[in-house]
């Protein structure tokens, strides 16, 4: 293979992304240099921090430029090496982002034995969105035993791990998802002891009724009407990991109808609740011992996943434009070329 097709941010979107914000182009490979190496992607995260990435507004991290390839984890396969870490034929996760054929330096690359678990989950339950998972609440939700926790997006790859999760640290657990089939699937394979479509005409009532003894974790991954409908419900000293707010992420002006904010800030008094922003990064000091312990509960099926998958490369943006509106079911990832271990 002498080209590498990648994906590019062609344009910045105002309100919701489009197809016309991206671009593919094909390049020629060029040599490899010494301490590069040159990976073939496999498998291609899609993950809803990229719309982030496609705004230039202040953020955590830095935009991708225009014209710059779009940014994201990757799981490929070392064609050509020059760095003295790296093997032919090695398996390997990268942030080489959404192109064909990568070359990068080796820093930030990470080794996958790929007898463990299948290759992809290095890009979900045992990725960053699992990681994200554990991390969050080690450190901020604090489950106890007895306790509710309610989890928007709850099969999606973070709210699916924070389900099973807290189930293993002895809490109920409460999903809220996107119609009648996400829902139960959230019962029936990742264990919820509920889960509640936010569709419905009646959820409130369904919320309420499935926390009759109030919130004490509720972990959020969406904004918008979902927290609305969770604010009255809050117990004294609960606590909200704020991991995502994807309802708002292409918002242009603030939303129409209640302001929300004087009964949420009364909430938070009243109750004494802890709201706290994270990002993944922030407990990278934790990854060892995040993959050693997801990787046995995974092994041992205390923790399931489910994967979205979509093929070709050349269908990312749709994809990604998809995941943003809801529309997947399960950890996205992106079919670039074939999996060798498999």
């Amino acid at each position: 293979m002498t080209v590498n097709t990648q994906v590019l941010l062609k344009s910045r979107p105002a309100g919701k992304p489009s197809i016309d914000n991206f671009k593919i182009i094909e390049t020629k490979i060029p040599d490899i240099q010494d301490g590069q190496i040159l990976t073939r992607t496999i498998y291609l995260s899609l993950d809803p921090y990229m719309r982030g990435r496609m705004s230039d507004a202040r953020s955590y991290a830095e935009p991708v430029p225009l014209g710059g390839v779009m940014i994201g984890g990757a799981v490929g396969i070392v064609e050509q090496s020059k760095n003295d870490r790296f093997e032919e034929g090695d398996i390997v996760v990268t942030h080489t982002g959404w192109q064909s054929h990568p070359i990068c330096d080796g820093r930030g690359v990470r080794k996958l034995s790929p007898s463990s678990a299948p290759i992809s989950t290095a890009l979900g339950v045992l990725g960053m969105p699992g990681m994200t998972s554990y991390v969050g609440l080690k450190h901020i939700a604090l489950p106890a035993e007895g306790e509710t926790l309610v989890v928007a997006a709850a099969t999606g790859p973070v709210g699916s791990t924070v389900g099973q999760i807290a189930k293993i640290k002895g809490c109920r657990t409460v999903g809220i998802a996107g119609g009648a089939e996400k829902c139960a699937y959230a019962k029936s394979k990742f264990g919820f002891d509920n889960c509640i479509n936010h569709k419905s005409t009646d959820f409130a009532d369904e919320l309420a009724a499935a926390c009759p003894d109030g919130i004490d974790i509720y972990w959020e991954n969406v904004a918008g009407p979902v927290l609305e409908t969770v604010i009255p419900h809050l117990n004294f000293f609960s606590r909200i990991p704020v991991c995502g707010l994807i309802a708002q992420y292409s918002m242009t002006e603030l939303p129409s109808g209640r302001d929300y904010l004087p009964l949420l800030m009364r909430c938070i008094l009243t109750n004494r609740s802890r709201v706290q922003g994270f990002i993944v990064t922030d407990y990278n000091s934790d990854f060892k011992e995040f993959v050693s312990t997801m990787t046995s509960w995974v092994e041992n099926r205390r923790v399931v996943f489910k994967e979205h998958r979509i093929k070709g490369l050349e269908n990312a943006p749709e994809g990604l434009l998809e995941l943003l509106e809801g529309n997947n079911f399960g950890k996205v990832i992106v079919e670039v070329s074939r999996d060798p271990t498999i």
